[in-house]
Formats: C-alpha cells, sequence, structure tokens
C-alpha cells in the first residue's frame, strides 16, 4: 500500500501537479528538520529551476554537491541553472565533473555541447555531438545541434545533412525543415528549399523534381500534384 504522507509521495504529487511554490516550502520544512536532507535539497532546487529562480536553485545544488560532490542529479540541475543564466563557462566545469564519472552519459555530452556552441567554439561542441552520435546516431539533440554548429562555421552542406537526419529521425521537428529550407536558399536552390519547407526528405528530393522533369511542370506544381493524388487515394481508401 502507498504511504500518501511519504516525503518523496509528497514531492512527486506537488511536483506533477505544478505547484512548485508548495513543493518549496514543503522542502523547507523537511530542512527545518535536518538541513542535510538530500530529498529536501534536491527537490527545493528543482523546485527553484521551475520557477526560474536559478541562483537560489544553485545555492541549494550546491549544499547538495557539499554533502556529495560528485552527485549527479545536483550537478544537471546546476549546469541548468548556470545555462540559464548564461554562465556557459562554469556550466562546462560542471559537465566536466560528470563526465569524468562516466564519459558516456549522452544529456552531459549534449550540455557541453550546447555550452561551447554558446561560447561559439563551434569545432569544439562538435567533436561532443559526435560522442554523442557514436553512442546514438538517432539522438535528435546531438543532430540538431551539431547542424546548428556547421551552420556557424559556414558548411552549409553538411549542416543540411544533419537536419534531414534529425528530421529522418523525428518527423515532428519542423524547425529542421525550416532550418533546411533557410540553408538551400542561401545556396541558391529554391526547388529544394521549397520541398524542405514542405517536410521533405533528402531521399526523395531526386523523384519529385525528375517527376517534375519529365512533366514538363515546376517542382511546386509536381509536389502539389503528388499531394492531390495521395489526398484522392485516402479518401477512396476510405
Amino acid at each position: 500500500m502507498v504511504n500518501l504522507l511519504d516525503p518523496t509521495n509528497v514531492i512527486t504529487r506537488m511536483f506533477e501537479a505544478r505547484k512548485y511554490e508548495d513543493m518549496f516550502e514543503y522542502c523547507k520544512k523537511l530542512l527545518e528538520k535536518n538541513p542535510n536532507d538530500l530529498l529536501g535539497l534536491q527537490n527545493a532546487g528543482l523546485a527553484l529551476l521551475h520557477l526560474d529562480k536559478f541562483e537560489e536553485a544553485i545555492s541549494f545544488c550546491e549544499k547538495v554537491l557539499d554533502i556529495k560532490n560528485s552527485d549527479s542529479y545536483a550537478l544537471k540541475n546546476k549546469i541548468y541553472a548556470l545555462e540559464s543564466l548564461k554562465k556557459y563557462n562554469e556550466a562546462i566545469e560542471c559537465c566536466n565533473i560528470i563526465l569524468q564519472s562516466n564519459p558516456k552519459d549522452v544529456w552531459a555530452l549534449n550540455s557541453m555541447g550546447l555550452s561551447l556552441n554558446e561560447l561559439d567554439r563551434h569545432d569544439e561542441a562538435i567533436e561532443f555531438y559526435n560522442k554523442v552520435l557514436e553512442l546514438d546516431e538517432n539522438d535528435t539533440t546531438a543532430l540538431m545541434n551539431k547542424a546548428i554548429s556547421l551552420t556557424h562555421l559556414k558548411k552549409f552542406h553538411e549542416s543540411i545533412q544533419f537536419y534531414d537526419k534529425a528530421q529522418t529521425s523525428d518527423s515532428s521537428l519542423k524547425e529542421a525543415a525550416i532550418a533546411k529550407s533557410r540553408l538551400f536558399q542561401k545556396l541558391g536552390l529554391e526547388d529544394e528549399a521549397f520541398l524542405s519547407a514542405q517536410g521533405v526528405l533528402l531521399k526523395d528530393f531526386d523523384k519529385i523534381k525528375n517527376d517534375a522533369k519529365n512533366n514538363k511542370c515546376s517542382v511546386f506544381h509536381q509536389f502539389c500534384e503528388n499531394e492531390y493524388e495521395l489526398l484522392e487515394s485516402k479518401t477512396t481508401s476510405d
């Protein structure tokens, strides 16, 4: 039987209900009884993060780290707060602590890349995204951020490839299609820019372009015709 008064369960209910002020006050009461209560310290920091009180959140994370100097949960909350405060060099220091304990921590590798991106250290950022992609080639965070880094480095063709991979991994990533379209526009490739904006993947470009050529029409008209035929087939099957 679940003990509804157990502090972990109380905090979980408040968090799920997004009652972050109540959650913080509850944690404060736990800490009045025991200033070193890790549950209270961790979740006080978490509540403050969600209240956008980042400096205060960091102070609670540091109290945890005074007790457990490599606590991954506290370090990740501290990194999030530091990123929100644009203190990217400090965030990198915290990422390094996590990676010393676990070099394959995907979250820390991605966060390291993100902070390096924000510091315009894009070549270094790519090194960390590559480490993530060695562990999971479909990690959309690494794919998207590597594409962003490549764009900053003016490597537009490579950037397009990684936006396309991100889109292939997660078709709901509308921002990948938009970014890909803008890069094609920079390259002066209007048909490719149009197709990208419609969410078409690179692997499908050639067929649409060839069909347009064979039908002696524009890529725009060919795409519209394909969409109409698809709609017709769905209507007929229904």
